[in-house]
């Protein structure tokens, strides 16, 4: 077993992943700032060593890299307006972040970093019409998309010149329970939970590849260990439309919403692609695992879980 750190531990994915590491008898240290409060379960706060600490401050990073042999590096200002309207605070996250990480693994003998890094980096490259593989020349236009993109290189170069095996984690549209309703799939229920008209920005023609929290947990756990240096998207390979997400959700929660379609605003631009679905080629070449779960069966285990 091996002793892991988790930046941003207690947020969405972070804290499914932490879950997850524990149930295989990992010893697991949690690095979060607590922003955004705290989605660990009370199980997994006990069994974990939680720091209270910005990535951006070195000691902290330090505290919480100590005698580990891995890292997985998820701590980032989520959110399409929140990220529009603070660039320079993203863009610090990420990339000083980053560096402290790189640092403080370098110091520890850190064998593996996992990096949480995204498919917006693709941006209006998603126009192809085949799903997205990793070798697509990147489009990224947003300060996270730029600061992500400039982190896989980061860490590439380490891997290179100091042979720290990474892995940069590009994930699509993750969903599932107890996410926060920043996101599109938690936004659309709450709507339709009250009956009140869901919004979708747009068209609502446009798709993404929807990919479960289970699924993406199995694929991060899957990935520990390996070798190199490695961009992997974390994708489902399917695409569904946001008014045919708006649908479905309206179905399962037998709600009375209905769809009400709004421009979007100018500072989302960038984000509002038209299409985006990824390839999990390398990541079933690498693991043998690939994301499956439907969107409707992902859908009624929130509904199950959040609101029965």
């Amino acid at each position: 077993m091996r002793k892991v750190a988790v930046t941003g531990g207690a947020g969405f994915i972070g804290s499914n992943l932490v879950k997850r590491l524990l149930s295989e008898g990992h010893e697991v240290i949690v690095l979060d700032n607590l922003l955004r409060g705290n989605k660990l379960d009370k199980d997994s706060f006990e069994k974990i060593k939680f720091i209270r600490g910005d990535v951006r401050d070195f000691t902290a990073v330090s505290e919480a890299m100590k005698n580990c042999d891995a890292v997985y590096h998820f701590a980032a200002v989520l959110g399409v307006d929140i990220v529009a309207d603070q660039p320079v605070e993203t863009m610090d996250v990420e990339v000083i972040g980053t560096r402290n990480m790189v640092e403080a693994a370098a110091a520890n003998n850190v064998k593996y970093f996992l990096y949480a890094s995204t498919s917006g980096i693709y941006s209006h490259s998603a126009i192809v019409k085949s799903a997205l593989s990793e070798d697509v020349l990147v489009d990224p236009r947003t300060s996270y998309a730029m600061a992500k993109r400039y982190n896989e290189i980061y860490l590439a170069a380490h891997h290179k010149e100091r042979g720290l095996n990474v892995i940069s984690l590009r994930f699509f549209n993750v969903y599932g329970h107890n996410q926060d309703n920043r996101m599109v799939v938690p936004r659309f229920f709450e709507q339709a939970i009250k009956d009140e008209e869901i919004t979708v920005f747009g068209t609502g023609n446009q798709t993404r590849d929807f990919t479960y929290i289970d699924d993406t947990v199995e694929a991060c756990v899957s990935l520990l260990g390996i070798s190199g240096a490695h961009i992997i998207n974390i994708a489902n390979e399917k695409e569904w439309n946001i008014t045919t997400l708006a649908e479905k959700i309206i179905k399962i929660t037998k709600s009375k919403s209905e769809i009400k379609y709004i421009e979007s605003p100018a500072k989302r631009y960038d984000y509002e692609v038209e299409r985006r679905v990824g390839s999990s080629g390398k990541l079933k070449e690498l693991v043998n695992y690939k994301p499956a779960t439907e969107l409707e069966d992902g859908l009624q285990k929130i509904f199950e879980i959040n609101y029965l």
